[in-house]
C-alpha cells in the first residue's frame, strides 16, 4: 500500500489542450515549468501530431508532481486507447469539454468505468 506522503508531493494540475482551454486554465494560475523545465500543460493545434499528445499524455500521468490531468474531450479521442489503458488513481485524468466541441458523456472513459463498477 503507498503511504499517504507520497500523495502529498502531488500539488500540480496539468492539462493537454487546445489553445483557448490552456490560455484560461493559465490565466487561472495552473501554469508551472520545473527545475528541468519541464512544463505541466500541453497545446494542441491540428499540427500536432498524435504521437506527441500521447507522449504528454505518459509523461504527465507518470510525473509524481502531478495530481489531476485534465484533457480535452476532443484531443483524448485521438489517444483515446491510452486513456483507457491507464487505471491509475493519481493522477486523476479528467476528459473536459472545450469552446468548440461540448462533452460528450457517452466517450467519457472515467465516467464509463464509473458506470460499470455501479452497475448503471
Amino acid at each position: 500500500m503507498t503511504s499517504t506522503s507520497n500523495y502529498a508531493d502531488r500539488i500540480l494540475i496539468a492539462v493537454i489542450g487546445d489553445e483557448d482551454s490552456i490560455t484560461g486554465l493559465l490565466l487561472a494560475g495552473i501554469g508551472h515549468i520545473n527545475s528541468h523545465q519541464k512544463k505541466n500543460f500541453l497545446v494542441v493545434d491540428s499540427k500536432t501530431q498524435t504521437s506527441t499528445i500521447e507522449a504528454a499524455f505518459n509523461e504527465f500521468t507518470e510525473r509524481k508532481d502531478i495530481a489531476i490531468l485534465l484533457i480535452n474531450q476532443h484531443i483524448a479521442e485521438r489517444i483515446r486507447l491510452t486513456v483507457e489503458k491507464y487505471q491509475d488513481a493519481f493522477p486523476t485524468v479528467l476528459e473536459i469539454p472545450s469552446k468548440d466541441h461540448p462533452y460528450d458523456p457517452s466517450k467519457d472513459s472515467i465516467l464509463k468505468r464509473v458506470q460499470r463498477m455501479y452497475g448503471d
